[in-house]
């Protein structure tokens, strides 16, 4: 039997990077051009299977993973707080879900209230960690891949992501979630993966694509 597209909601709280983070993936500016680059609205685009392979590259190797699925079809989703009813749509539609936080701000009233959304309908999701160009000295790399990038920062820097990933666990975990660093997981079904990333330099989109397809393959 053919396997459709899965449908992958993208939430979070308003300003965190979610359309910035689907431009990045589909090459497109909608941010920009939103009023004040806050989403008012629910956009859905389809991304087919080669350009997820293309995005993931060397990864699917490494993570021992095929690409079954002809593509994913992505739900984009406003932030602000009053569009909490078109949040629930997305959401109520979704097979799995990104969650985007900004690693400055951490968890926030609609990052709470997209949780709730995901318990009630048993959806699973991944956080994209995203802004990690913002960390005090971080450097930035055109090639895209966090496991590659990390090597290259200096330690302190590192010792401040920790922190403010365990910061993360901690927040999550209050709230009835278990949670690590994607690469720290064997169990994908029983942990959210947390993906440091940059919507805006693209750092840390392999991985996220990769663990967004390994997700949903193992449902």
């Amino acid at each position: 039997m053919p396997i459709r597209q899965p449908i992958a909601v993208v939430l979070g709280h308003v300003d965190h990077g979610k359309t910035t983070l689907l431009d990045r993936i589909r090459g497109t500016s909608v941010a920009a051009r939103e009023p004040g680059q806050i989403t008012q609205w629910i956009g859905a685009s389809f991304i087919p299977a080669a350009t997820v392979n293309q995005i993931c590259g060397p990864l699917l190797t490494r993570f021992k993973l095929k690409i079954e699925i002809p593509g994913l079809l992505f739900i984009d989703t406003p932030g602000h707080e009053t569009f909490s009813n078109l949040r629930r749509r997305g959401g109520s539609a979704a097979d799995v879900a990104i969650l985007v936080i900004d690693v400055t701000k951490g968890v926030e009233p609609q990052t709470v209230e997209s949780l709730t959304i995901l318990r009630a309908r048993k959806t699973p999701f991944l956080v994209c960690y995203n802004k990690i160009d913002a960390i005090p000295g971080w450097k930035s790399s055109p090639e895209g891949s966090f496991l590659l990038n990390k090597d290259a920062q200096r330690p302190e820097v590192l010792t401040d992501l920790a922190n403010r990933l365990y910061t993360l666990m901690g927040s999550l975990s209050r709230l009835g979630f278990r949670a690590d660093r994607f690469d720290r997981i064997t169990e994908f079904g029983k942990t959210v993966a947390l993906i440091p990333a940059s919507a805006k330099t693209g750092e840390g989109l392999p991985e996220l694509m990769a663990v967004l397809v390994g997700l949903v393959q193992s449902y």
